[in-house]
């Protein structure tokens, strides 16, 4: 299935540590990693995609399940001729990269799972999503931007930030962003999966994040076998954008910790892999 998604790819143009690959959450677009695709490519292929119904991709109507998504990825990886690479998603992307990790997990060499959960939906959540995606179709985006913009983002944060995601979440396809809601609420439960995963992991969730609090990124902590769990303060639920200096500073942490790994040796005089339940990081804003 050839790949139709539109996306960024930040290539440094000479041999580089494994790829990095963004998956933005919902319902924002690739733009949501603006820091991280100015931090990261200097030394790193960086590849940023726009989700099926998001930003400037196609919007497919109806039912988009998480399987199509991580399909979409493939996809997008052969197109690209990426063999492997560390796969990072906040929120419903990160629970898209737990089903690439089921589905090709052969080309993960390390996940990001940032403000995300692996249980499956509610009785109560599924009838939630499927009456929001309803809504959206009928009304658009802007009244639901507005209503949750202060629980995506700390109050505190800056108003630039505030903007840039108020502005995602309107520029949404309302049927590309229902697709995607009623999709989701059929995922599967990805728990004894993450059980599983021999590839190390690092776990980030904002502080004041009131969608996926610290106690679901703790339980994730404690599920993975090589994981760091990381706290970042004064955030909510988008700690890339809101607290970028934090975010960045986690993950480089991590790909030194991972390349160091895949090179079969310590880099930068730190531990070549951290087996990391006990492992917690809090960053002060």
């Amino acid at each position: 299935m050839p790949s139709f998604l539109a996306f960024e790819d930040k290539d440094p143009g000479i041999p580089s540590r494994v790829p990095l690959v963004l998956v933005h959450g919902h319902p924002f677009d690739r733009t949501m990693w603006q820091p991280q695709l100015a931090e990261f490519p200097a030394g790193r292929r960086v590849i940023a995609p726009d989700l099926r119904g998001y930003g400037a991709s196609p919007v497919t109507p109806g039912t988009v399940p998480l399987a199509r998504h991580a399909q979409d990825i493939a996809a997008l990886l052969d197109r690209l001729e990426v063999d492997g690479c560390v796969l990072a998603g906040l929120s419903m992307g990160g629970q898209i990269v737990m089903e690439c990790a089921a589905r090709f997990g052969e080309r993960v060499r390390g996940l990001v799972l940032a403000d995300t959960f692996p249980a499956a939906e509610t009785p109560e959540g599924r009838r939630s999503r499927a009456a929001m995606a309803d809504r959206l179709l009928a009304e658009g985006m802007r009244g639901y931007a507005d209503e949750v913009l202060e629980r995506m983002v700390a109050p505190s944060a800056d108003p630039g930030v505030k903007a840039h995601v108020h502005r995602m979440m309107t520029a949404t396809s309302p049927e590309g962003a229902a697709a995607a809601l009623r999709g989701r609420a059929e995922r599967p439960d990805y728990r004894a999966l993450l059980t599983r995963l021999a590839v190390p992991a690092l776990v980030v969730v904002g502080a004041d994040d009131t969608y996926t609090p610290v106690a679901d990124a703790e339980a994730m902590h404690a599920a993975l076998p090589d994981s760091v769990l990381c706290v970042i303060e004064g955030a909510a639920h988008l700690p890339n954008l809101e607290r970028p200096a934090e975010f960045n500073r986690a993950l480089g942490e991590f790909l030194a910790r991972l390349d160091g790994k895949l090179d079969g040796g310590p880099r930068d005089g730190g531990p070549a892999s951290v087996h990391g339940r006990d492992r917690t990081v809090r960053r002060q804003a």
